[in-house]
């Protein structure tokens, strides 16, 4: 699994991942395929997020907001009598747009500070949409009943997020990336070796939030109805944030394993109305595994116990001969 982690050794799990998401409508039922569109959206979240949060080490609480855009322009354009797939590069844009003028002044915080910042950002959005006549205030919207086709959704949602998974991978393995990590490393002695930090972490916030923000459209398309309180809740935020520091943070399979995990336990759970509503508490408690027994999440994890395995054992010691 080493060679997977390494910026060009991804090409086993990946292979693995297409041919499993692009296969699956010939052989799999439509509760499996609901299932499967769930978990590429949540790869698309969290390997997003983890440009910003796992690779410049910004951890913002806040992506929620460029969900809900995205959804929002696809709906309110659909019902213009636009194409909802020519939606899509729109609600990017706007995302894209969105993170500079969010970027601009919270990337000035550090530490604690950015991350509270971008709560802030997250909470106001949501408020301002409620409140809203043309968002349908706290009523939300509905997409035109015509627009529909979960087989093409499908199919968009799975391209989109094996697309993140390249663009990400490209990312970390040029020298975007490595200016990324010697910003998350120490983001002073990258500024002294002539890194211009802010610029670097306005370009992968606006790369994740155009992902994210289509995946937010294709959101609307595949659930037909959009609310502030399903698109911009900060329980989503979390959930963004949970699933790459479960998986493994500043990796690139690590966001991939969290996503399958959440997506396989929030599948679950909302199947049995007792836990219904405990999901978030389950969650939490995985993080807390996580920090104190591994911090590097399922990845280091699995790195613990390939090591343990190749341990080579003592040999025993030779009884001694008698004279």
């Amino acid at each position: 699994m080493r060679k997977w982690l390494k910026p060009t050794g991804g090409a086993p799990w990946f292979a693995a991942l297409t041919a499993a998401l692009l296969l699956a409508p010939a052989v799999a039922e439509r509760g499996t395929l609901n299932d499967l569109w769930n978990i590429a959206f949540a790869v698309v979240l969290a390997a997003a997020w983890n440009l910003l949060g796992g690779f410049a080490g910004q951890i913002s609480l806040g992506y929620s907001a460029f969900v809900g855009i995205g959804a929002y322009t696809t709906v309110l354009l659909a019902n213009a009598g636009w194409s909802p797939w020519l939606t899509l590069p729109v609600g990017a844009f706007l995302a894209v747009l969105f993170s500079v003028l969010v970027g601009l002044p919270t990337f000035r915080l550090r530490g604690p500070y950015f991350a509270i910042a971008t709560i802030g950002v997250g909470e106001a959005v949501r408020v301002i949409a409620s409140g809203m006549e043309f968002t349908g205030g706290s009523s939300g919207l509905r997409m035109p009943s015509a627009t529909f086709h979960f087989l093409p959704n499908y199919y968009g949602m799975a391209g989109l997020a094996l697309f993140t998974i390249a663009v990400v991978a490209w990312i970390r393995a040029h020298a975007f990336g490595m200016a990324l990590e010697a910003i998350r490393q120490d983001i002073d002695a990258a500024e002294a070796l002539g890194i211009p930090s802010t610029r670097y972490k306005l370009a992968a916030h606006a790369v994740s939030a155009a992902l994210v923000g289509a995946a937010g459209g294709l959101f609307a398309m595949n659930f037909q109805y959009i609310s502030p309180g399903s698109v911009f809740d900060f329980r989503l935020s979390l959930s963004i944030v949970l699933m790459p520091i479960v998986g493994g943070i500043g990796t690139l399979v690590g966001p991939v394993l969290g996503a399958v995990l959440f997506s396989y336990l929030q599948i679950k759970l909302l199947a049995s109305p007792a836990l219904r509503d405990s999901y978030l508490f389950i969650y939490g408690g995985l993080l807390m595994l996580v920090m104190l027994f591994e911090p590097r999440g399922i990845v280091g994890l699995w790195e613990r116990l390939r090591r343990a395995l190749r341990r080579p054992r003592p040999k025993p010691v030779e009884a001694a001969r008698g004279g």
